[in-house]
């Protein structure tokens, strides 16, 4: 871990409510609803919880563990979002300058109106798309996961997808641009590629390719030394397998970490998705969000930047930008940042919680949040897909906030 395990009492975190936390993670892996699991809660400077149990692989018998690696897949975008932000203090561009500014590729979008994937109607796009528009996820880019509407199939026809293409960084976002957007820039809030694109804004601005630009600007001043594209071969040892839901209560294989795609290097980082990482690892990106932009001496992002970033930019909450549900959490009184969700209002979220924290989580079930006002944040690793099969985000949620005392 990052930080030594402290008295509870000091975090002012009550420990004999803390230990509920155990009984939970237990239930789960006795149960076989997951392999294994990690939770770390840091309070008040102090990492006052840490626990693993279960296996990180269950063929090899590998135990769960503090220095255990994962696919975070979409807890990727804040470290993206921290990236593009750095470059924009540096006066580069405005968070509404459209990104055609830099990708041409992206002028004279047009909006997907009725139709089928082969045969559509569209109209001009009101206006370009901005970079603000790509950190909220309201830029009318999609997924072809969400296999949801056409233009969900034309993204998998044209082979948009930042996790499996093996060309360029440029030559995916590039077909990406020949689509059709779901909705016109900033009037709804739909899950995307868009900090893909960011990925590769990032690499045009600066100059240097992103993957590069990562490692050197973002993840080595972190001290975030485990995290990366791939898993290097000394490390695999400690690689976890991921698993997907067999519908009966258990998991079945779906990623051998002998045989994954993250032990080799990648020809096209994604930024929405691509890292591995470790609790202590991200447990850095984390504190350094607390601490309003910098750890141990360095700084990535000035005070008042990561205010705007940690900032509601939605017009209202995202259940107003036609997202009421995500994954397996209700967004009533949920807005977004510039990177991550932002609790505006716990009593219309139905959770406990804090106005003003910030949160995301992975494809695999993993989750994170920050909490300003508490001066805490939580981390769950695990490794299940998908992340709606079980609504174990929003019970550790409660887990751990329970346990304040002061």
């Amino acid at each position: 871990m990052d930080a030594t395990v402290t008295d509870a009492q000091a975090a002012g975190l009550s420990a004999s409510r803390l230990a509920l936390i155990d009984g939970w993670m237990d239930r789960l892996v006795d149960s076989g609803k997951l392999p294994g699991l990690s939770v770390t809660i840091h309070r008040r400077g102090r990492t006052a919880y840490f626990r693993a149990t279960g296996l990180s692989d269950i063929a090899r018998g590998t135990k769960m563990a503090a220095d255990t690696l994962v696919r975070i897949y979409s807890m990727t975008k804040p470290l993206t979002s921290l990236a593009i932000l750095m470059l924009y203090e540096e006066g580069r561009f405005q968070l509404d300058d459209p990104i055609s500014r830099f990708l041409p590729e992206f002028a004279d979008m047009r909006v997907f109106l009725a139709g089928s994937r082969l045969k559509f109607d569209s109209e001009p796009a009101r206006r370009g798309i901005t970079f603000r528009d790509l950190l909220t996820h309201t830029s009318g880019l999609t997924y072809g996961f969400m296999d949801s509407t056409p233009v969900d199939a034309m993204y998998r026809d044209a082979g948009v997808d930042f996790q499996t293409t093996d060309t360029t960084l440029e030559d995916v976002v590039k077909r990406a641009a020949t689509m059709p957007l779901l909705a016109h820039p900033g009037a709804a809030w739909n899950y995307s590629i868009a900090t893909d694109v960011l990925g590769r804004l990032v690499e045009v601005i600066s100059g240097t390719g992103f993957e590069t630009f990562m490692m050197t600007r973002v993840l080595a001043p972190l001290g975030m030394s485990e995290t990366g594209f791939h898993v290097p071969a000394d490390r695999l040892a400690r690689f976890a397998a991921n698993y997907v839901a067999n519908g009966k209560g258990g998991t079945v294989l779906f990623d051998d970490p002998g045989e994954s795609r993250f032990t080799r290097p990648v020809n096209v980082p994604s930024g929405g998705g691509g890292l591995v990482s470790t609790a202590g690892d991200y447990l850095r990106f984390c504190r350094m969000i607390l601490n309003k932009g910098s750890l141990d001496g360095n700084r990535l992002l000035g005070r008042k930047t990561v205010e705007l970033m940690t900032s509601n930019h939605l017009n209202g909450d995202m259940a107003a930008m036609g997202q009421a549900r995500f994954s397996e959490s209700n967004y009533e009184g949920i807005g977004f940042g510039l990177g991550f969700s932002v609790t505006l209002d716990p009593a219309r979220a139905q959770i406990l919680g804090t106005p003003g924290e910030v949160a995301w989580g992975g494809a695999a079930s993993t989750a994170f949040w920050i909490d300003p006002a508490e001066d805490m944040t939580v981390i769950m690793l695990t490794q299940l897909m998908p992340s709606s099969t079980y609504p174990i985000r929003r019970e550790l949620r409660v887990l751990s906030y329970q346990a304040v005392e002061d």
